[in-house]
């Protein structure tokens, strides 16, 4: 999982790196058409989020994202083909259709191996893959960037396609192979599957997601339950930054005063600190008990500050490494939204409930990450004063929103409390109760027992 989501993470954003090696000006791009590439793909993702989600809980998890995964890696060798604008929008269409399905699939796998107290470690590992496999992809491109500069021959950008989409279609045959919900996967036998189903009985949200009937009444509480619009909300004012970075990130290091070889070396630090951050938190998470959002409040924090401070420098070459400085304050910036990920398989129960809060989180995802592509123009350049404003407001309002979400849930938890101790069950009867309900795919809504993590 890690290695799949650090290529599909580096898939997303390469557009950035290839920006760097004339991607735009190969293909003739101009005006904001270089940020509709973003626009598109997120449209796309958005587009395809709904079925492919219901497809995750229909038919085989493993075998589902591993094709998606094939197709995808055959889209983005494709890209090395492009010639001209419209060639770009149809593939980069195309890859934010297949690339849809990784993140909630992933979120989807973590639930039905881990227990509650496990899944935000576990998650933050594998998504730990957008730093550290971007270490690797910055490294390899590097290399491919400097034989292009020296050598000449094919472009640099389209040997990138070509490098990361191999990598994919490779990946995906080891998906294929090995990754899958415990009913499914091949490599453990009858025994070793009930021990792992069996494992995570105490979530109190059912064993497996796939196979599951559609549940029209639990779509319907999904729609009045206060979370959907909270997590939904959280991931449009988290992505919004996250979209402009991923998109002008490399354009911005280039504007600060460093060459375009220069700028793939020193985001390296960047992306090293994050997955230092990453793998301590999963860590903390794991071993000190709801204590989730109060990190994803906090990671909210130095990169408003980084990216506010950023509009108000003036564009000056000396100025390039405190910019850095300031830029490097963004490293927390999608931990908000990673760990929020791993709140719906710990705090919603009733599989159908979680495919649309999923879905819906991830519209919040696609429509921020669109807005933020088009809100850093080219005309704002070099110092995209609009964009780093934009962001940092969004930032500042996501603060206040998890701030509320978690003051639902501690609400939800002592009502629970009060009426647990007004019935006089026993705390062995009420875990017990809780765990039969959650099996019989009972939401958390309609299930007393359920007490949501921090």
């Amino acid at each position: 999982m890690w290695v799949c989501y650090g290529i599909q993470q580096t898939d997303k954003t390469s557009l950035g790196t290839q920006a760097l090696f004339g991607i735009r000006e190969d293909t003739g791009l101009v005006g904001q058409q270089y940020q509709w590439l973003t626009t598109i793909f997120y449209i796309a993702y958005l587009c395809g989020e709904l079925p492919s989600n219901f497809l995750l809980q229909r038919w085989a998890l493993g075998r589902t994202l591993s094709i998606y995964m094939f197709c995808w890696g055959v889209v983005v060798i494709s890209i090395a083909a492009a010639q001209n604008w419209t060639h770009l929008m149809v593939l980069r269409t195309l890859q934010g259709f297949f690339e849809c399905t990784i993140s909630p699939g992933f979120i989807l796998v973590i639930g039905t191996w881990y227990r509650t107290e496990e899944h935000s470690s576990r998650s933050l590992f594998f998504q730990s893959a957008n730093a550290g496999f971007g270490v690797i992809a910055d490294l390899v491109m590097y290399g491919i960037g400097t034989h292009a500069e020296r050598y000449g021959g094919l472009a640099a950008w389209r040997c990138i396609s070509l490098f990361l989409g191999a990598s994919t279609i490779v990946a995906a045959l080891v998906c294929f192979a090995l990754l899958g919900s415990p009913k499914e996967v091949r490599w453990m036998n009858k025994d070793e599957k009930r021990m792992a189903a069996a494992r995570i009985i105490s979530n109190k949200a059912g064993r497996d997601v796939t196979g599951t009937k559609w549940n029209w009444d639990q779509v319907t509480e999904a729609l009045k339950d206060p979370v959907l619009y909270f997590s939904t909300l959280n991931a449009f004012l988290s992505s919004v930054p996250n979209g402009g970075i991923t998109t002008f990130g490399s354009l911005m290091y280039r504007s600060f005063g460093f060459t375009q070889l220069q700028v793939l070396l020193v985001g390296i630090p960047r992306s090293v600190m994050s997955l230092i951050l990453f793998l301590i938190v999963g860590f903390y998470t794991r071993k000190v008990p709801n204590r989730r959002m109060y990190v994803m409040a906090l990671a909210c924090l130095p990169p408003f500050i980084g990216l506010l401070s950023l509009s108000l420098l003036p564009s000056s070459p000396h100025l390039k490494w405190t910019k850095w400085g300031l830029y490097f304050m963004t490293v927390p910036t999608v931990l908000s939204l990673f760990l929020a990920w791993t709140l719906i398989p710990s705090n919603i129960s009733g599989r159908t409930k979680k495919t649309i809060i999923s879905s819906s989180t991830f519209l919040g995802y696609c429509v921020g990450n669109m807005c933020g592509s088009q809100i850093f123009k080219t005309k704002d350049a070099p110092q995209y004063i609009p964009g780093t404003i934009g962001a940092s407001i969004c930032l500042g309002m996501e603060f206040l929103t998890i701030c509320a979400w978690r003051g639902w849930y501690m609400w939800q938890n002592k009502k629970r409390e009060r009426a647990a101790r007004e019935s006089g069950i026993s705390p062995e009867e009420m875990e017990r109760m809780g765990r039969e309900m959650g099996e019989q795919d009972v939401t958390d809504l309609k299930n007393p027992y359920f007490r949501y993590s921090l």
